[in-house]
């Protein structure tokens, strides 16, 4: 499509029983339409640095309905594309009633789907399943869900490179990492402009919501890390034009149509009645830096509901508190959001938070204890060595954040013992972000269960050498040492006790959730080359694991 007016898209995000919402990038300014069932919805683009994007309302829909529809550019019909090996791109409404079904992951680099990329970086499992799908040998889920690391914007591909180099001395400050909304633009490019990807992408629902990565590698881990980021010449410019880049291309499609009509460069959006084209560049860069700087500004978390299902999705990366005195994963404010929107009545809580809620136990004590060492518990020495030891091998999970963990944790065990409405079948963390895949359950005699279940990487599996260090780090001598180190340094004991039922495993991997009469049925699936065939990975299940509607009792149990 290289001499389309079509840049990237379309993308279909939000969805619910009678409305769509189309993303695209076009290579100009121009009108975009998307014409389905006879009827057809248009947007002016708007720019930001010399950029054009679309969000069009498809709107006055039938529930339960499934259009195929097609994009056009001035009158030119851009999507479907002629001669395309792709079905025609399908906007299917919600159907009330209709048991959610949902894939979900996190951490996909973007490199070539070719030998030399299957090697470095493992097969793309989100492209393995658009083939599934486009071939008919996987249901279409109702929902895409990604947990952060979309892109990464400081560990770049070689193609990334080829492009950086080609505007500037790539060997200056920030280096192979992304400087500004240009580049990040490009990136976007990379990750979702792939066919199968693509046509996966114009079909299915997405969520998303960022993680580390999508801006730099423990971002926000500390209030020392901040500084240190602010205190060079790049990272102003990198921080605005990374949250700015994610509004256009990830946040926007999260809001459903009332969301948007409260969200104030939207609403800049729709009064425009000019037919020129809207420049937002100084708005979007002016509220990008204003989201940092006072981040209980805006809220980039979200909630949903799929009739007696309600998903909560968390920001734990903007809205941290890293002020030694009240640290927490996230900041007064946004605990109170959480807080009102984690509640009864529902059959299931889905709580999606790009960091694991609960992570192995042994990992889980270490964390907790190089916060309270690095916060001082230790003496000032072992705090400087606290924070070195956080900064250099990730200990920024929720575990290292015991104010917000610990609030969570109470307030999720009162979901599940019935006191906030009745108590849920199960409140299950969705979460990425580690490099490897796993399910846990919270030790529990009676009322709703709680798990964790981890999809990470989609595409970006750790190097083997590191993988025994995750391994012992999560079960191994981390186990009993980590727990002696936290009671050391006076870590409160966690309101309750979790184990692994499953895991770890280390594939790429892509994972479904589904609800059933019988429970929430989780299963993982990993893309396979068979007789060389690179681009045409085959879809292969890893694991399966059903998690029993009954409440309390009965363990949960793996299957292979």
């Amino acid at each position: 499509m290289a001499s389309s007016p079509l840049l990237l898209g379309p993308m279909l995000r939000y969805v619910d029983a009678t409305s769509a919402s189309i993303w695209v990038e076009t290579r100009a300014a121009c009108r975009v339409s998307v014409a389905a069932g006879g009827r057809s919805w248009h947007a002016r683009t708007f720019a930001v640095h010399g950029h054009h994007y679309a969000l069009i309302e498809v709107d006055g829909l039938d529930a339960a309905s499934e259009l195929p529809y097609e994009v056009r550019i001035d009158e030119t019909v851009v999507c479907p594309e002629p001669g395309s090996e792709f079905p025609a791109p399908v906007i299917s409404t919600r159907t009330p009633g209709r048991p959610l079904r949902m894939a979900y992951g996190s951490c996909r680099t973007s490199v070539p789907h070719d030998r030399s990329g299957n090697r470095t970086h493992g097969v793309d499992s989100l492209r393995a399943f658009a083939l599934a799908v486009a071939e008919g040998r996987a249901e279409r889920p109702d929902l895409l869900l990604f947990l952060g690391d979309q892109v990464y914007a400081d560990s770049t591909s070689a193609e990334m490179q080829d492009f950086i180099r080609a505007r500037r001395d790539i060997h200056e400050e920030p280096g192979r990492e992304l400087k500004d909304y240009e580049e990040y633009a490009h990136l976007y490019q990379l990750a979702w402009s792939d066919e199968a990807n693509r046509w996966l992408l114009s079909c299915l629902p997405s969520a998303m919501i960022f993680d580390d990565h999508d801006i730099r590698d423990d971002w926000n881990a500390s209030l020392d890390w901040k500084k240190k980021m602010e205190a060079t010449s790049w990272w102003r410019g990198r921080i605005v034009a990374g949250l700015a880049a994610y509004w256009v291309y990830q946040h926007l499609g999260n809001l459903s149509p009332a969301e948007r009509a409260d969200d104030q460069i939207w609403r800049r959006i729709t009064a425009h009645d000019s037919e020129e084209e809207l420049d937002l560049t100084d708005v979007l860069d002016e509220f990008a830096d204003r989201c940092d700087t006072h981040p209980d500004t805006y809220r980039w978390s979200y909630s949903r509901e799929f009739d007696d299902v309600r998903l909560v999705v968390v920001d734990s990366r903007v809205s941290r508190e890293l002020a030694p005195s009240r640290r927490g994963l996230v900041n007064a404010k946004e605990l109170a959001w959480l807080d009102d929107h984690l509640r009864g009545g529902f059959r299931h809580v889905l709580v999606a938070t790009s960091l694991p809620f609960l992570l192995p136990m042994g990992l889980h004590n270490v964390e907790a204890w190089d916060e309270a060492i690095a916060q001082g518990a230790w003496g000032r020495p072992a705090a400087w060595i606290g924070e070195r030891l956080r900064q250099a091998v990730d200990l920024e999970h929720w575990a290292a954040f015991q104010n917000s963990f610990q609030a969570v944790a109470r307030i999720v065990a009162e979901v599940a013992d019935g006191r906030r409405g009745l108590a849920p079948q199960t409140i299950t963390f969705l979460s990425g972000d580690v490099h490897y895949s796993y399910l846990a359950e919270v030790e529990r005699d009676d009322g709703g269960r709680i798990v964790q279940a981890v999809c990470s990487p989609v595409r970006n599996p750790l190097p083997r050498f590191l993988r025994w260090f995750a391994v012992v780090m999560s079960y191994g001598v981390a186990t009993p040492i980590g727990a002696a180190a936290a009671r050391s340094a006076k870590v409160p004991d966690p309101p309750f006790q979790w184990s692994t039922v499953k895991g770890p495993w280390f594939d790429n991997n892509l994972a479904l959730l589904e609800d059933t009469a019988d429970g929430l049925v989780m299963s993982w699936h990993t893309g396979v080359v068979e007789h060389g065939d690179e681009l045409h990975p085959r879809l292969e299940q890893v694991a399966r694991i059903v998690v029993p509607a009954t409440r309390g009792g009965r363990r949960i149990a793996a299957e292979a």
